[in-house]
């Protein structure tokens, strides 16, 4: 494999971190005879046993520490997305204008011969992306979901016959370092204020989601939230084809309520309010942004056969894990689990969708967000809030006036049992925390697996 540039060619590459995407860009630029170190900061079994496969590929891998010098001497960095801007290595080859690329940038730079569709936005890219690659599936394509989502970009170019098509998830950080971005077709689904705990201003984090345009041309395709403000004016007068999306009035793509209502595509009813499989207007709004951005990545997926097997993509789309999952119906009670939802907005998204009394699960690691925005719209079916882990005296300070909140401290089990202790036949238990995960878990995923274990051990 050769980069163009502005990749350089020679010297040592330097990685940092150690998980999927660095051992996957730490494989890849091995294979292509390039020099890599590769350093973590973490100790741990995982991340000895991860430097071990790093060091059986002929890179070099320090865990525990990064040596600083050495990075300052690199030809390049690739930087993991969870990594600081402010971390020492990070800031050490900055200081030594050592170029800083995501493995996302690694990744785009062998896979010459797939399409992508990048999605971007603050909620909405998992399920969105997800409902991409599974329509293009749907269509018959090669296709596959990667970046953001959990499969490195990297380990697809592995492969002997990458994805012809790949549905691209790209956060902030993850475009902040991607220079040679240029989908298919690019998707902004929503801005609403996130990583505050990370960006100095909303303005900064909102620089950084603009990225996808950074090389927007005439022939660049784009679809777009119509109903929000923020994307419309963030994609004011960029270069290429805007296509919109609506749940509230007419676009390229929109959706009309009511027993005649549905999905309607370029004027065309595509799929009937009744065999949408996801709930909430916020589902509905991905529905329409995944079924518009494949409907005009190719002109063959635009005739009335290729309609017909996109509505029926959406129909068999199960969802994804952790994304207002019902995880069970017991004695009456809806557990529901929303765990993706580390910050207001999509916890706000959540709450709008309940249609019965409900216990809402609030807490974890404070990102920078006040909670009162959840205020007004708590006060419509929420019973009683249970705070827990590092943020829950910010939650209680921020809606006490709105509703009862009961403080419940770091254990999970303890959370969920309040939780029970506050429900009837009829209610549900949403944990849609609002919060990162970081302060009792390793991940999102972590908290929504742990939530599924103790519903399910609970007796009918």
């Amino acid at each position: 494999m050769i980069f163009d540039p502005p990749l350089p060619r020679g010297g040592e590459i330097a990685i940092v971190g150690l998980g999927r995407s660095g051992l996957a860009a730490t494989e890849l630029l091995r294979r292509s005879g390039a020099a890599v170190y590769v350093s973590d900061g973490t100790e741990s079994p995982a991340m000895a046993a991860a430097a071990l496969r790093a060091r059986q590929w002929g890179a070099e891998a320090d865990v525990g520490r990064h040596d600083l010098d050495r990075i300052g001497r690199a030809s390049l960095l690739v930087a993991s997305p969870g990594i600081s801007p402010k971390a020492p290595p990070i800031v050490a080859a900055a200081g030594k204008h050592v170029p800083i690329v995501s493995e996302v940038e690694i990744g785009l730079r062998a896979l010459k011969k797939s399409k992508y569709i990048a999605v971007t936005g603050t909620n909405g890219k998992s399920t969105t992306t997800s409902l991409i690659a599974h329509l293009l599936r749907g269509l018959g394509a090669n296709a596959a979901e990667a970046g953001n989502i959990g499969t490195p970009l990297s380990s697809y170019a592995l492969e002997d016959s990458p994805p012809d098509w790949i549905a691209l998830e790209m956060s902030s950080f993850q475009l902040h370092d991607t220079p040679s971005i240029a989908p298919e077709v690019g998707v902004l689904t929503n801005l609403s204020p996130d990583h505050l705990d990370r960006y100095e201003s909303v303005k900064q984090y909102y620089a950084d989601k603009a990225l996808l345009f950074r090389n927007a041309s005439d022939r660049s395709n784009w679809v777009i939230n119509g109903d929000d403000r923020e994307v419309l004016k963030m994609t004011h007068g960029i270069r290429g084809r805007i296509y919109r999306f609506s749940l509230k009035g007419s676009g390229d793509a929109h959706y009309k309520a009511g027993g005649d209502g549905g999905i309607i595509l370029n004027g065309k009813t595509v799929l009937n309010a009744s065999d949408l499989p996801v709930l909430g207007e916020h589902n509905i709004a991905n529905v329409l942004a995944a079924l518009l951005a494949v409907s005009i990545s190719h002109p063959k997926f635009q005739k009335a056969d290729a309609l017909a097997m996109l509505a029926e993509g959406v129909r068999t789309f199960k969802g994804l894990p952790h994304r207002l999952e019902i995880v069970a119906e017991k004695n009456g009670v809806l557990w529901i689990n929303d765990s993706k939802a580390t910050n207001v907005s999509s916890t706000l998204v959540a709450i709008q969708s309940m249609q019965r009394p409900f216990v809402l699960l609030l807490g974890g690691r404070h990102k920078g967000e006040s909670y009162s925005a959840l205020i007004e719209p708590i006060k419509r079916l929420c019973k009683k809030v249970i705070a827990y882990g590092e943020s829950a005296e910010l939650i209680r300070k921020d809606l006490r006036s709105a509703v009862d909140v009961e403080m419940a401290g770091n254990d999970f089990e303890g959370v969920i049992e309040a939780a029970k202790k506050n429900v009837r036949n009829g209610d549900a238990v949403l944990l849609s925390p609002a919060c990162s995960s970081y302060d009792m878990f390793s991940n999102f995923e972590e908290r929504g697996e742990r939530f599924r274990t103790i519903v399910g051990a609970m007796s009918e």
